[in-house]
């Protein structure tokens, strides 16, 4: 990596340039065709309508997710003084809906999904978690959200706990969404001295069975995480949404599997900000990575603090918020007809900030 250049840190950038070749990425697939009425109606099927006119927003009358729908309206109507007319269709399902394979037909597209792999052509926006409609849990019983919170409260946390005081451990704490996990958790039971990594209860839990054969552990806090040196994050159904939150603990990242993106994972690279791990490692590559670090406390600790300084430094409120407003400014040039109203949408609102 040693042709890395960093982002700016420079707290007046206002135009998230970090993040712009992610949004140019995913309009590109339109440059050439434009974006028609046509293929508007033809994938409304695959999300939420939402329409921007005369500075008001309209969406379906019905949400399939309607927490994920005020985490996706609360930028949206932050930004109605300086957006165009436009129609969105915005996914609100975990998983992207274009393939790749389908071609540039009318019915594929523009679909905007929050994460995706190559295999899809849908348009990454920033995803309802940075506001409301992340997942529920018994520590957060209405959703995890309201990021700019909870930057705060680990980045107090991540002060109160330097890396000298870090138990010197690999940690994992969550739900067996994917058997990937599996080989961590094993190692957890045979090596406790080098981590500690236990399966919790999902909505789908019926036995023991399915936290394979132990007891579900309790939830422990993103707070809490940030006793630990060595924080390991996997995809869920899509991408984790976990990611982000552990960076803030100046800890040492590892990130299993580089299949799924959200819309910042572009500039945040391996051996830089985190550590890479292929999908599905073996026990025995845990084991060899985490002693590896142990051995190498000083490099470890100085990823750690790079991964932080990313995080705090280029996902702020102010770099969600931009990105949203670029990548809809970008794709409203695309549109190759005149935006009308539509009496079947519901209006949702005017803008409630001033920017």
């Amino acid at each position: 990596m040693a042709n890395y250049e960093p982002c700016s840190s420079d707290e007046s950038d206002v135009n998230c340039s970090c993040h712009e070749k992610v949004l140019n990425q995913d309009l590109a697939a339109y440059q050439s065709t434009g974006v028609s009425r046509q293929m508007i109606e033809s994938s409304a099927r695959y999300g939420t309508r939402y329409k921007i006119y005369e500075n008001q927003l309209y969406r379906d009358e019905k949400c399939m997710f309607p927490a994920r729908c005020q985490g996706i309206e609360h930028f949206l109507r932050q930004l109605l003084p300086v957006l165009p007319n436009m129609d969105l269709i915005i996914n609100t399902r975990d998983y992207p809906q274009i393939n790749t394979a389908w071609g540039n037909s009318v019915g594929n597209g523009p679909v905007f999904s929050f994460s995706k792999t190559k295999e899809y052509r849908d348009i990454m926006y920033p995803a309802w978690t940075f506001w409301a409609g992340g997942p529920a849990t018994r520590l957060h019983p209405r959703g995890i959200g309201r990021w700019d919170l909870m930057r705060e409260k680990l980045e107090k946390r991540a002060a109160a706990i330097p890396w000298s005081q870090k138990r010197e451990l690999g940690f994992f704490r969550g739900s067996r969404t994917s058997e990937e996990r599996d080989s961590l958790i094993l190692l957890s039971r045979r090596q406790p001295q080098l981590v500690e990594a236990r399966y919790t209860k999902n909505q789908a839990w019926k036995s023991p069975k399915d936290t394979l054969n132990a007891t579900p552990a309790d939830e422990v806090s993103f707070e809490d995480h940030c006793k630990y040196k060595y924080l390991f994050n996997f995809r869920g159904v899509a991408a984790s949404f976990r990611l982000k939150h552990l960076f803030l603990c100046k800890s040492l990242v590892f990130h299993v599997g580089d299949e799924w993106q959200e819309f910042f994972y572009d500039q945040l690279k391996p051996w830089i900000h985190y550590i890479p791990l292929k999908s599905y490692p073996s026990q025995e590559e845990y084991e060899e990575i985490l002693q590896y670090f142990r051995t190498h406390d000083q490099l470890a600790k100085n990823i750690a603090e790079q991964g932080y300084n990313f995080v705090w430094q280029h996902l702020r409120m102010k770099d969600v918020k931009c990105y949203w407003r670029k990548l809809l400014k970008g794709y409203a040039k695309l549109l190759t007809y005149e935006v009308r109203p539509e009496s079947e949408l519901i209006h949702i609102g005017g803008a409630k900030d001033e920017l």
